[in-house]
């Protein structure tokens, strides 16, 4: 395996025209990381919104997101020139983060969360859709684990941008942080300026490797993206409500980026090797374990130790579930692409509301996340049980 990995890695990075594809995603998980967990602490204290006044924000803008990128994602398969889209999505939210600089109360930090986040879905949706276009034309062999890669640059890129956003907000405070976001966005879109996109790629080599379309592991997906929204919106609160120190949350997702580079390599090969239903269902137990300490309100130490646990959850939900729901769409890459983002960003909305009904920040917060992980590893069941009938029923009907 050793030498196959080497020369799958060289293979990725030496695939034509591809680079603006990959530094833009490490560029676009550096200005990520530098806002993620300090964005709800933001709107806390600079701005000081309420916990309500947070998730409603935090939830409409996701709503615009969704309803732009599925509306985007059925359309843009028709698209010639794809990379319009994440160009023009990159522009609109510079401009929304600029206004965001600025708020001073709930009704401008709305605003300007709403246009800096809502064509967000965009980036990420097409970003994937043209890597696979381009991967599949220039390097079908490796389709899968180059996607998975580029998918890894931005985890690396968010490690950066996490150990550079907590710098930066003792530096510069928060008008730091808002700033190095934004450079993120601004060099991106450079980047895609120059890429040169590729024409549709013949997917021979891609239609056998397809997944079979099955609603209930879209579900579980939903369930366990509610969870994981669960923990990074509210995780930041939790700590910082528990130990008084913003900048923690930066050092505690910097751990879990530094494992979760590995272990998406690790986990890409273990769902082509079992499959990737069953990695999905391995990743969802070590989330449930993470989610279950995290409820306890445990020491800081213990939140340290948790990250790697979780880190091996979260490689598989954003590597292994990515490929698998694009797989169910093998021939029209945009909708794939774009259908995982949404599932992502419904999830998003979901988890943010989820929390309303504990009163405070607390720790409890954590059990509704364990609890969606139960009910999704229940749907994989079903699936698993859906699938086994379908297969069986001709070989009964025939006897």
């Amino acid at each position: 395996m050793k030498s196959t990995l080497s020369a799958d890695i060289k293979r990725f990075f030496n695939i034509r025209g591809a680079w603006p594809l990959v530094v833009g995603m490490f560029c676009y998980g550096i200005g990520t990381g530098i806002l993620a967990p300090m964005n709800a602490i933001y709107l806390q204290e600079r701005i000081g919104l309420s916990k309500g006044e947070i998730a409603a924000i935090f939830a409409s803008a996701l709503l615009f997101n969704m309803i732009l990128t599925m509306t985007v994602g059925i359309v843009s398969d028709k698209i010639t020139n794809k990379k319009a889209l994440p160009l023009a999505a990159a522009f609109v939210c510079i401009c929304g983060l600029l206004l965001y600089m600025r708020a001073d109360g709930f009704p401008s930090a709305f605003a300007g969360m709403a246009i800096a986040t809502a064509p967000s879905g965009m980036i990420m949706g097409q970003l994937y859709a043209m890597a696979r276009k381009r991967f599949t034309k220039e390097a079908g062999e490796i389709v899968e684990m180059a996607m998975l890669w580029l998918r890894a640059t931005f985890s690396v890129g968010f490690f950066g941008g996490l150990l550079l956003g907590a710098n930066l907000y003792l530096i510069a405070t928060f008008r730091g942080v808002l700033w190095g976001n934004l450079a993120g966005y601004a060099i991106l879109f450079l980047l895609l300026w120059i890429y040169k996109d590729v024409k549709e790629a013949e997917n021979k080599l891609q239609t056998d490797r397809g997944e079979p379309f099955s609603i209930w592991m879209l579900v579980a997906l939903l369930l366990l993206g509610c969870g994981d929204a669960i923990r990074g919106l509210y995780l930041p609160l939790v700590v910082n409500q528990l130990f008084d120190r913003a900048e923690l949350m930066s050092y505690l997702w910097s751990v879990q980026a530094v494992f979760e580079l590995v272990f998406m390599t690790l986990t890409g090969y273990w769902a082509a090797r079992y499959g990737s239903k069953r990695i999905i269902l391995l990743g969802s137990l070590f989330a449930l374990a993470t989610y279950a300490v995290y409820a306890f309100g445990p020491p800081l130490s213990l939140f340290f130790l948790m990250q790697p646990i979780h880190s091996f959850y979260v490689s598989i939900f954003y590597g292994v579930a990515m490929g698998y729901v694009q797989r169910m769409f093998i021939s029209r890459a945009g909708f794939g692409a774009s259908l995982y983002v949404f599932i992502t960003q419904a999830a998003t909305l979901v988890g943010y509301v989820f929390p309303l009904v504990i009163k405070g920040i607390t720790p409890r917060i954590f059990l509704i996340g364990a609890a969606l992980v139960v009910a999704a590893i229940f749907c994989m069941i079903k699936s698993d049980v859906r699938i086994a009938k379908s297969k069986s029923r001709p070989l009964h009907e025939s006897g």
